[in-house]
């Protein structure tokens, strides 16, 4: 039996933000929207780095990626500004993936002026999905969309990654898309969302993740896996991450904690204990690739976070000096 990993970690998956400056609509206190976890409220509330690392104490946390917030739609490269104050003061996060709306008739301004600030590594545009696989047919999501592609067709051109939040039943529509545009990389979030976890829905899952993984521009995060009133403990999430493993190989899987967000379905500690859990007997190299390697790699960071101990200097003296209330 192998040991448990206990190096350095990127979390290649989380949020920060602050709602009371309104940012983010479905932040705002008097909005809700229908939410995979149920109720949110007790994410509403500032996530900033010392509230990552005070949630993310017991491991080492040495780098992390943020990812876009569905900030306001009218001002798409704020959030990249609001981003790289952050990081000026924290020294987190190293790498951020923004929001822009691909189907915009001025999409590649839009690119442009994003891909000019170093910061930003890739683009999120979530494209909706059909209720359930049997719906999917007859409902395709904007992956089919003519328009969208013509946005999505600019990322290369401006060195822009592609972030995929989709549920597992348009992966059809995603093979067509990476098949069309095979020299973009191609991100799956949150380990194509899947929700339904009984036989059929793992067959199904399993599935769709064999025939997208079989392109090499698609990588995939194990994050986001939670289930609404689940236990997030290894022995419920084991088969999911042992699956994308298999299918993907250890050199294109990522672990991130989906933070704040995911606090909903458990703690950090649940999260990347369980990830420590289920890999446990993986090889040492296998595991460095899986919590820090590849992120690096993908996300173009610095090679020295791969020896890195400990967080960021900024980060670590804010926490301490300041403190982080025991509700984050």
């Amino acid at each position: 039996m192998m040991a448990g990993y206990s190096g350095p970690i990127v979390d290649a998956h989380h949020h920060f933000w602050e709602p009371e400056l309104g940012k983010q609509p479905w932040l705002r206190p008097d909005v809700t929207i229908p939410f995979r976890y149920g109720p949110y409220d007790a994410i509403k509330r500032s996530y900033l780095p010392p509230d990552l690392l005070e949630d993310a104490a017991e491991f080492a946390i040495v780098g992390t990626v943020t990812m876009e917030t569905e900030w306001e739609l009218d001002d798409p490269v704020g959030e990249i500004v609001y981003t790289e104050k952050i990081a000026e003061e924290y020294g987190l996060p190293n790498a951020s993936v923004a929001h822009a709306v691909l189907r915009d008739p001025q999409i590649e301004r839009t690119l442009e002026e994003l891909a000019d600030h170093e910061i930003v590594r890739g683009i999120r545009n979530k494209p909706g999905q059909a209720a359930g696989a049997a719906e999917a047919v007859a409902n395709p999501s904007l992956l089919m969309d003519p328009q969208w592609r013509k946005g999505y067709a600019l990322l290369d051109r401006y060195g822009l990654d592609f972030e995929l939040q989709v549920a597992w039943w348009h992966f059809t529509e995603a093979v067509d898309l990476i098949e069309h545009f095979p020299s973009t990389q191609l991100i799956i979030n949150h380990a194509g969302l899947p929700s339904d976890r009984s036989p059929e829905g793992i067959a199904g899952w399993t599935e769709a993740l064999r025939r997208i993984a079989r392109h090499d521009n698609v990588a995939i995060k194990i994050s986001g896996i939670g289930l609404q009133g689940v236990p997030w403990t290894a022995e419920n999430n084991r088969v999911i991450v042992e699956t994308i493993a298999e299918t993907f190989g250890p050199e294109r899987i990522m672990f991130a904690s989906n933070f704040p967000v995911d606090s909903l379905a458990g703690s950090y500690r649940d999260i990347f204990g369980g990830f420590v859990e289920i890999s446990k007997d993986w090889s040492p190299a296998e595991q460095s690739a899986a919590f820090i390697g590849n992120a690096v790699r993908y996300y173009r960071l610095p090679a020295e976070l791969l020896s890195a101990h400990h967080p960021p200097i900024a980060a670590r003296v804010r926490r301490e000096t300041h403190g982080v209330t025991d509700d984050h």
